[in-house]
């Protein structure tokens, strides 16, 4: 059972469900699971509790982080997929909730094409992760447990 103080809703977007699969050379052979395994062991060290979530819908995602915000989760971890360059509800959530957030990448999308170098949840997140593959997640549940965000 988690409290307000533990609980780290982590939230990915579209297409993630297919990690390990789809271009494993920009995104790594890492699976969904293979993060949530990873991220629950970091977890329990840390005296937090995950809830991962994964969804290919952008309202589902809004709705999420609302509902984080109303159980009282200490911060949301989200990598919103292709949603980081395209959504600005995701934005004006981000903005909306008082739970702090961190939005986290696989790859460094400013090493990339150029339409990915805009990130609409970077503009108010409170921390960006790029680039250190399933590893990002990790050091965005250690960010929060340290009190960073």
């Amino acid at each position: 059972m988690s409290t307000a103080s533990n609980l780290v809703y982590v939230l990915n977007g579209p297409n993630l469900n297919l990690l390990g699969l789809r271009e494993p050379e920009i995104y790594g052979s890492d699976t969904l699971d293979d993060i949530a395994g990873m991220l629950d062991d970091r977890a329990r060290e840390l005296g937090l509790e995950i809830d991962m979530r994964q969804t290919n819908h952008e309202g589902v995602l809004v709705d999420w982080m609302h509902e984080a915000q109303a159980e009282g989760a200490r911060a949301v971890i989200i990598n919103p997929g292709a949603y980081t360059h395209t959504s600005i509800a995701l934005l004006d959530a981000t903005k909306a909730i008082r739970t702090p957030v961190i939005e986290v990448h696989l790859s460094d999308p400013l090493q990339r094409e150029q339409f990915r170098h805009i990130s609409y949840i970077g503009m108010a997140a409170a921390k960006s992760i790029t680039g250190q593959g399933a590893k990002g997640y990790v050091v965005a549940l250690e960010a929060v447990a340290s009190g960073e965000i």
